[in-house]
């Protein structure tokens, strides 16, 4: 059978609509995108010749079903031209990133990189872990691959160059040393321990370990640690050999440090069974700052070179480029790839296949990495999927659930209540999709667990219907389960008949007599209520799934009433910021001394003009 006929008349219309477009591109650089019926990105693409690249769009029998279909969907283009190639290869991975398009391959699993900052904009620089826009003045290092990497380094540093690691607010309120004093991993600034120009030699040594000289730092304290105990000072010469022993704990957990390679990320990617893991090592001062593993979405017969080339584009789209990256095998369009980095990076950037030598190696040894990551993965999804089958069966489900919703409320007294939803599918647990929701309705009773999970479950549906109302956004779940006994279930029960949601299949999970794990009863709708086997993996499933539920939402309770906690009367004034609050704050010591205050006290605080110290005055003396 020709492949044409494989789709329905649709892809005639498709192709009448690209043709239309067609006569109007231009022969120059660009970036198309195609769209659906509602606006919907279907696919963004680039192009060296726009005209060339779209008329291929228009002879669908050359191309595979999946683009057959993406054909037969499209009912508009919209094209942006651009001065180069290059420029197109930026814009594309840009709107890749951003717009998610269903027929292109992503990487959606991809996130920040924590790093190590030397802070700029004090007297006494702290050493911290920094994640996001590089918004503080300082020096920053890394990326490194996990929290976890930074926080041992961070514990290692500590020790070893017993910088401050509190805030500038803490700093200044001290009094006397803290803990990290007592137990040897900060100098006490904060209480004059340790005069400025030896912090600051500290501050050096910790920037020359970071930068790459762990040898000399080694070699400095080694000479230290003698020349104290030759002069009998062991005590102090004690101190050089703990600093010594904690940077060896750093190098320790960098098993492997090219010292030729001082800025560099190593990717290699394999591929089996139609799935394919990117391993992604960073090195960066000779130090390995460990690795990542990531799963690009794509169709079972993408091609490895293409992978690689939508991977580096969609990975270094928010991301500087480091100066050398070394890939396991070809990316598609290579020259180009590299020439768009070194655009974004604003210096050149070197792409590259190790042949010989110490980088074949580490490609080696990522490659490696990269099967046993893709090996477990598949293994996972596999025993996952008989999950996912097994509470098909247990609930009478039609087929085996892609994507299950958990909801869960936590609250103390009713306070700071929050509903917490976590989402669980094929691939394990969506993290990305979990939200929370803050209780907003005043007309609750404190406590009352069946009208809180009416408010969430009433906003997450409405929603849902409004932003995805053909239920072709992956936003439906095939299953909800519930947090709760019968009460809970009729509270959703009563949101589903009000929304019209007749469809979806609903399930409340309740602990057993005396709270016991595994003796848990499932209602569902006109059923009695059932028990699983003691032993059922599908059992220990579903308790996972509602732990985890719990999990979530008492962590978004802990973080609304800390919010709460920390919160001072002075924000609810107009024209209150931070640099005038913490004028006040300094002058007087407590929010509640400031609402104390007389008028003429408030006007003596610095960057406080009278009219605000009225405003202020005010605020707390409403009656005069």
């Amino acid at each position: 059978m020709d492949k044409s006929d494989a789709v329905d008349r649709p892809l005639a219309v498709g192709v009448t609509v690209i043709e239309q477009v067609l006569a109007t591109l231009p022969a120059s650089p660009g970036v198309y995108r195609m769209l659906n019926l509602k606006g919907d990105v279907l696919y963004v693409g680039k192009a060296k010749n726009l005209k060339k690249r779209v008329v291929a769009y228009t002879k669908p029998d050359r191309q595979t079903l999946r683009i057959q279909r993406m054909i037969a969907e499209t009912a508009s283009m919209e094209v942006i031209t651009t001065h180069t190639e290059v420029e197109a290869l930026l814009l594309e991975s840009t709107l890749i990133k951003t717009l998610g398009p269903r027929y292109n391959i992503l990487l959606k699993d991809d996130k920040s990189f924590p790093h190590i900052l030397l802070t700029g904009d004090h007297d006494w620089p702290q050493v911290l872990k920094h994640r996001g826009a590089r918004s503080r003045k300082g020096e920053y290092f890394g990326p490194f691959a996990s929290a976890g990497a930074v926080n041992q380094t961070l514990s290692a540093l500590q020790r070893a160059f017993l910088l401050r690691s509190c805030t500038d607010a803490v700093f200044s309120s001290r009094t006397r040393p803290c803990l990290l004093f007592q137990i040897k991993r900060c100098s006490a600034p904060c209480v004059d321990r340790i005069e400025h120009g030896a912090y600051m030699d500290l501050l050096a040594q910790a920037r020359a370990f970071l930068s790459g000289q762990s040898q000399a730092v080694q070699k400095d304290l080694a000479a230290r640690m003698e020349a104290a105990a030759e002069a009998m000072e062991y005590e102090q010469a004690a101190v050089y050999r703990d600093r010594m022993r904690a940077l060896s704990r750093i190098q320790a957990h960098q098993d492997i440090n090219p010292a030729e390679l001082p800025e560099a990320d190593v990717v290699a990617l394999y591929q089996a069974g139609g799935q394919t893991c990117v391993q992604v090592f960073f090195f960066r001062s000779g130090c390995n700052y460990g690795n990542r593993s990531y799963f690009p979405q794509h169709a079972q017969d993408a091609e490895a070179a293409e992978v690689m080339a939508a991977f580096l584009g969609q990975f270094y789209a928010d991301k500087m480029p480091p100066k050398e990256i070394l890939l396991s095998q070809e990316a598609a369009e290579m020259e180009i790839v590299a020439a768009a980095l070194s655009a974004k990076a604003g210096r050149k950037v070197t792409v590259s296949i190790p042949k010989r030598g110490e980088r074949k190696r580490l490609i080696e040894h990522a490659h490696d990495n990269a099967r046993e990551a893709l090996g477990r993965r598949m293994a996972e999804s596999s025993a996952q999927g008989k999950l996912l089958d097994g509470v098909a069966e247990v609930f009478g489900l039609d087929g085996r659930p892609n994507r299950i919703e958990v909801y869960d409320n936590s609250h103390i007294q009713g306070t700071n209540a929050v509903g917490g939803m976590i989402v669980a599918g094929a691939d394990g647990l969506m993290k990305a999709a979990y939200r929370k929701f803050n209780i907003r309705s005043t007309e609750l009773t404190p406590g009352d667990d069946f009208a809180m999970m009416r408010e969430v479950l009433t906003r997450r549906f409405q929603r849902a219907q409004k932003e995805d109302p053909d239920r072709d956004r992956g936003q439906w779940p095939d299953l909800v389960l519930i947090d709760g006994g019968l009460g809970q279930l009729n509270a959703t029960l009563g949101v589903f008949t009000e929304l019209g949601i007749d469809d979806v299949a609903l399930v409340s999970i309740a602990k057993g007599p005396d709270r016991n794990a595994g003796r848990e009863r499932f209602f569902l709708p006109g059923k009695e209520p059932i028990s699983l086997p003691m032993k059922d993996p599908v059992l220990y499933f579903l308790q996972r799934l509602r732990d985890e539920a719990h999990r979530f939402a008492i962590g978004a309770h802990r973080t609304r009433r800390a919010g709460d906690m920390v919160r001072s009367p002075l924000d609810e004034i107009d024209g209150i910021g931070a640099a005038r609050k913490k004028a006040l704050l300094h002058h007087f010591g407590s929010a509640r001394d400031v609402a104390a205050a007389a008028l003429g006290d408030v006007e003596a605080v610095p960057g406080i003009s009278k009219a605000m110290a009225k405003k202020i005055y005010d605020h707390f003396h409403p009656h005069g």
